[in-house]
């Protein structure tokens, strides 16, 4: 449940972003709202659930593609480990396959970062508030994309080969059968209607399956 804030009480926000002028910018511009107050800066996947168990953030703004680790990866541990906290996604992929799997990861919110930041301090206010904020474009172009048709094992598969792994890489990482591999990344070629793993992959990628 949302914490309760009263008058005069600042926001926590814990900011997520691997580039750092952006992150300072979007910490700068936050910290001018008279109620919130950014405690916890990481430019790391991996590192916002550690810094969300000390800081204890009302709100986390997540990007996605962090080192490390994904933000939804993230969203989804915050959801276990800081209930408490809520998760606004705010990245530059805005996707309709990123919008569902943040969905499934618990967030509250998904913004696109070239709105302005006044639209963006309004959706932290509104997602500590119990409501969701989702950029109406991307939530139309979600309702038209339909599920992800890739398996979890198809993704993983996927993921693995976009740096031109080869199978015994792949399946040496996933500790799968070279067989097994191939297996998945066949369907994930048929289901993405593509020739090969790398452009299986690509297709992915920016339809946000990945």
């Amino acid at each position: 449940m949302p914490r309760d804030h009263r008058p005069g009480k600042s926001i926590r926000v814990l900011l997520a972003e691997d580039q750092g002028m952006m992150r300072g910018a979007l910490a700068l511009l936050l910290g001018m709202e008279a109620d919130i107050e950014v405690v916890a800066q990481v430019g790391r996947g991996d590192e916002i659930v550690e810094r969300a168990l000390v800081a204890r953030p009302d709100v986390a703004l997540l990007d996605i593609e962090l080192p490390g680790r994904s933000g939804l990866d993230a969203a989804a541990e915050l959801r276990d480990e800081v209930p408490d906290c809520r998760v606004l996604i705010l990245t530059t992929f805005g996707r309709p396959g990123y919008l569902r799997r943040a969905m499934e990861a618990g967030a509250a919110g998904f913004l696109v970062k070239d709105g302005p930041v006044e639209e963006l301090a309004e959706a932290v206010r509104t997602v500590l508030r119990g409501e969701t904020v989702i950029d109406p474009a991307l939530a139309a172009a979600a309702l038209g994309a339909g599920p992800n048709p890739l398996t979890a094992r198809e993704r993983e598969a996927l993921a693995a080969a976009v740096d031109g792994a080869t199978i015994a890489d792949i399946a040496g990482r996933l500790r799968l059968s070279e067989s097994t591999v191939r297996n998945y990344l066949s369907a994930a070629i048929g289901k993405t209607g593509t020739r090969n793993r790398m452009e299986a992959a690509r297709a992915a990628r920016q339809q946000g399956w990945l």
